[in-house]
């Protein structure tokens, strides 16, 4: 919480009032001689002497001490308060308001109720606890003030503190993944798939299947895309042209599929190479008679009907096609070819030091979690690997730089919170021995 602000002026006041009240009251009763006449507490203020010899025992040291104690107990009420979230008693930041201001306002209360002295074994117990408490809770009040600048400053950008684990074994798993593509996958038994036999061995004339040419994922079609087919059969041989200078005699017609005959001529009968019967000779020699040609009159040429051409229709121009957006990023695995010494180098910077920075608990310890280093090896590595390979080892880089803020954002929510493990449990100590503190002061002295 922020002190600076005006919500705070008002409690500053108080205190400042309170503490300068009870001084006055204490210096009026124990050492009044110190006073002006004018500024000596009524008589109303004065107390009655007491026979106690310590100012602890005296009427208005035992009011001093319950008003200390009373801000104590109210002190610790605040966990319960953070609890009880639908609890409608002020608010959470007034409650810690007051509990920062009226715990300040402890300190001189114990004080004017210790009269300056530590006294016996019990109440310097009991001062010393409560200097450990003070201190612990300036020092968180300080860090609470200061700690949200130094993380804007430092952290460009801020995660969910429960949420670190999840997103370091998300680095991890994506730089195992990037590990596992630079090595050649074994080949994967199929458990469907039949055994190979010498029988079915691959030959290298032989030719695969086609349907292992599609992308099948049956377990009879990936047993055939490694088993492959032998070509067990005898080889046919291709069949033979024919030479063009050999004649080739027709096919011999069938007497039971030819067609009839459809004439019924003694020449449709007679067969083929035998003499021809008298009277069926043709006739030669007798011409046949002239056909004189007639004149025809060309028909009169008729004008084709003019039709009108439809009216144009105009249509809108079509807009362009949109062009297709540009890829933000240039997938690397477009890479017509690898480097395997590329690859090679990234797969050694891997395991040697990528996974070893990323699997860590505390980054803090290895040379990567220091900025300047980090920079230094991977321009190295850059120079290394050829271009193709540079967008994968600023893809490693940024995993680094993220696991190095978060190793950040860890120490940052530890120093901003480990002083509670010191102020509350004292805190509780101290209440309880300042409950037996006040039970024997009231009832055995």
């Amino acid at each position: 919480m922020r002190i600076f602000n005006r919500a705070h002026v008002p409690w500053a006041i108080f205190v400042l009032v309170a503490t300068l009240f009870a001084s006055w009251l204490y210096v009026g009763n124990f050492s009044p001689e110190t006073l002006p006449a004018s500024l000596r507490p009524p008589s109303m203020f004065i107390q009655v002497s007491s026979p106690q010899r310590s100012v602890g025992g005296t009427p208005l040291g035992l009011i001093f001490g319950t008003i200390a104690l009373s801000i104590f107990i109210f002190a610790a009420l605040l966990g319960v308060r953070k609890k009880l979230v639908l609890w409608r008693v002020g608010t959470v930041q007034r409650w810690l308001r007051a509990h920062i201001w009226l715990t300040l306002l402890t300190i001189p209360l114990v004080i004017l109720h210790s009269g300056f002295r530590l006294g016996g074994p019990m109440t310097t117990l009991l001062v010393v606890l409560y200097v450990i408490v003070m201190v612990s809770g300036i020092y968180g009040l300080a860090l609470q003030h200061q700690m949200p600048r130094i993380m804007m400053e430092r952290l460009p950008a801020e995660s969910v503190y429960e949420q670190i684990p999840h997103i370091r074994a998300q680095l991890l798993a994506a730089a195992q993944k990037m590990r596992d593509s630079f090595k050649p996958a074994p080949p994967k038994a199929d458990a469907g798939a039949p055994a190979a036999s010498p029988a079915k061995a691959v030959t290298v004339g032989s030719t695969p299947m086609a349907s292992t040419a599609a992308d099948l994922s049956t377990p009879t079609a990936r047993a055939k895309s490694v088993v492959g087919s032998t070509i067990t059969a005898e080889t046919i041989a291709a069949p033979i042209a024919p030479k063009t200078d050999e004649k080739i005699p027709p096919p011999r017609e069938n007497p039971e599929t030819k067609p009839p005959e459809t004439m019924g001529t003694p020449t449709a009968r007679v067969p083929e190479g035998a003499p021809i019967p008298t009277g069926t000779e043709p006739v030669s020699g007798v011409a046949p008679p002239a056909v004189e040609p007639k004149a025809v009159v060309p028909p009169t040429p008729v004008a084709p009907p003019t039709v009108e051409p439809p009216p144009r229709v105009v249509m809108p121009a079509a807009p362009p096609p949109p062009k297709p957006a540009a890829p933000a990023t240039k997938p690397v695995a477009a890479t017509a070819t690898s480097d395997a010494a590329s690859e090679a180098a990234l797969l050694d910077f891997l395991d040697r030091q990528i996974l070893p920075y990323l699997t860590a608990k505390r980054g803090g310890k290895f040379r990567l979690g220091n900025a300047r280093f980090s920079e230094d090896t991977f321009r190295f590595v850059k120079l290394r690997v050829t271009e193709a390979y540079r967008d994968r080892v600023e893809e490693i880089q940024a995993w680094c730089d993220e696991r190095r803020m978060l190793d950040l954002q860890t120490k940052l929510h530890h120093w901003l919170h480990a002083w509670l493990f010191v102020h509350a449990p004292i805190s509780f100590l101290l209440l309880m021995l300042t409950f037996w503190h006040a039970f024997v002061t009231l009832f055995y002295y």
